[in-house]
This record gives C-alpha cells, structure tokens and sequence, in this order.
C-alpha cells in the first residue's frame, strides 16, 4: 500500500477485503493506490463501462449499493484496477446483501409521501442517487405564486438543512405539476450557494427531478443554506400545495399568493399522513387584503405531508 495519512494498516486492510462491509473495504482500496475517482473513471470507461464519478463516490460511503448489471461489472473492473484479489469486491458485495445494513435515522420513503413516489423513487435509481440524501431540514421557507387563471405560476424555497453523513454535497428537489402539465416547459434555477445539476421529467407523471450541486462537500453534522426556484405555468386551475417530509423535526413556512385576477373563497391549512389518508388539523386561514396571500408555520414538522388548500367560486 502506498502511504497516506488516510491509509489503514495492512492489518486492517486485509481485514476489510475478508471481512467487509463493502464500502469501506473499497475505500480503503482507494486510498492505497492512490487513485482520485476521475481516474478511476477513466480506467473504467477504456474498459467499455460507464460509471460516474460521483456513483464512485456514493458506493465508497456506503450511501448505495451497486445493483444493475453495468454496476456489477464496475465492481468487477475495479478489483483489477484496484490490484486487489480476483472476487475479493464482489464477495462482499453478494455477502452485505444478506446482512442487516446500518441503522439510519428514521425516514419514509417517497412513495408513502406522493402519489407519484414510485416513479421518483425510478428517476433516482436512474440516476445512482441515494434514495435517502443525507440531509435533514432545519428550516424551509417555501413561497408558492397563483397565476391569474388559477394556475401555479412558480415556487421558490430558501432552505438550512443539516448532513447526517460524510460526503454530501447535493440536494434533490422534486416538483410535481397540477393535472395537464408540460414538464417540458418547467424550469429549475439556483438561487443562492448552489448550482443547478441534472434535471431529469417524467411527462406522463408530470414530475421534475433536478439535482442542486452546492458548494462544499458536508461533514456529518454540518448545515448549508441554498436557494431555488420553480418556474411552472403549465398546469390547470390549481386547488392545493403541498409539501411531503420523510424527516420530523425542522422548521417549514408555506406562503401562497394569488393573483387579484384569480381570488380564491375559501382557504385552508391541513395535514396528512400520506397521499391517501384523510385531511387532519383543518384550520381555515384568511387572506390577507393588499398581499392576496395565506401562509402556515409549523416549529418542528413530522414525518407526513403539510399543505394549503383553496376553494374557487
């Protein structure tokens, strides 16, 4: 092994390729030879196998698993590029899936938040991201604009949120348009400490899912402060918006305006439990005269879904 401060003995090295678990085995493998993950890449692709760096990065902090048939094949690439023993990677990664995985802080899954969580949860298999994204919210102000045909015109968040792991250096945000939506006409911008990444749509679902790349790469238990905006436009008439968090705890305020053209009779806060479940906690709210606009603060969210909905005449 070539030294570095980061290096493990051979002790440990060896107890790792034997022993595993698979992400810290092939960090350590990394790190003694010395090897940045661009260059990796690189070795991998003049073997015909295309795998991004940033999927590198996500298998060595154990954020995911190498599943698809092209992942596989990289992890076998990898014990040859890595000088390490024919099998010694993929053994492990066969034997980790039997094993319990690590505990993680308690999260719900898109698919208990949205109707359309399975198909997000799709777009970041695709992706090679990590279905939980090493972030909790701190704060999250959120304001939603109506158009003046009832339509959602955009929305825009200025969020603090906190890693749980090492390495985290990107949010994902979701968007899910009303009924009759172009997501082709959907346009995600970064505001503040953060730039836009890849931004994947599902037009018959109507959903975008765009990468917010920040600045700096988190430690574990650090926060950032990012800004982003949703430009829509596309939908019909809307009713509701809604906001689905996987983690309790956190601040969030939701702000709607309307547009004087399109005022809506009647509006109201309400929670759920998930897309299905019945409305709770129904409170009307009243508009404000000059602002046109309602909002709601919750101190410390839980685990479910928060919302305003709105009545036209």
């Amino acid at each position: 092994m070539r030294p570095t401060e980061d290096t493990v003995s051979s002790a440990e090295f060896s107890r790792l390729l034997h022993g595993g678990p698979f992400h810290l085995a092939l960090r350590a493998a990394v790190t003694a030879r010395g090897l940045p993950l661009h260059r990796i890449q690189h070795r991998l692709a003049a073997r015909g196998i295309k795998v991004g760096v940033t999927s590198l990065s996500y298998w060595q902090q154990g954020a995911r698993r190498p599943r698809h048939p092209e992942s596989l094949r990289a992890v076998s690439a990898l014990e040859e590029i890595l000088e390490l023993p024919q099998g010694a990677l993929v053994r492990l990664l066969l034997t980790s899936e039997q094993a319990p995985g690590p505990a993680r802080p308690a999260a719900r899954p898109y698919r208990a938040l949205f109707s359309v969580g399975e198909t997000v949860e799709r777009l970041l298999e695709a992706l090679e991201l990590p279905p939980d994204g090493g972030l909790h919210s701190v704060g999250h102000h959120e304001r939603v604009r109506i158009g003046p045909a009832g339509e959602m015109r955009s929305r825009t968040s200025q969020q603090i949120v906190r890693a749980h792991r090492d390495g985290v250096d990107r949010y994902l945000a979701v968007h899910h348009g009303d009924p009759g939506c172009d997501v082709s006409g959907m346009r995600v911008t970064a505001y503040e400490n953060c730039r836009t990444g890849r931004v994947r749509r599902h037009p018959q679902a109507g959903v975008v899912v765009a990468e917010l790349l920040f600045d700096a790469r988190l430690r574990r238990g650090e926060t950032y402060v990012f800004g982003y905006g949703i430009e829509d436009g596309t939908g019909a008439r809307s009713s509701e918006y809604v906001r689905g968090f996987s983690y309790a705890g956190g601040q969030y305020m939701l702000q709607v305006r309307f547009d004087e053209a399109a005022l809506p009779v009647r509006c109201r806060r309400f929670a759920r439990s998930g897309p299905e479940a019945a409305r709770t906690g129904v409170t009307d709210l009243t508009p404000s005269g000059r602002h046109r606009a309602v909002h709601l603060v919750e101190q410390s969210v839980r685990r479910g879904i928060l919302g305003i909905s709105w009545d036209w005449d």
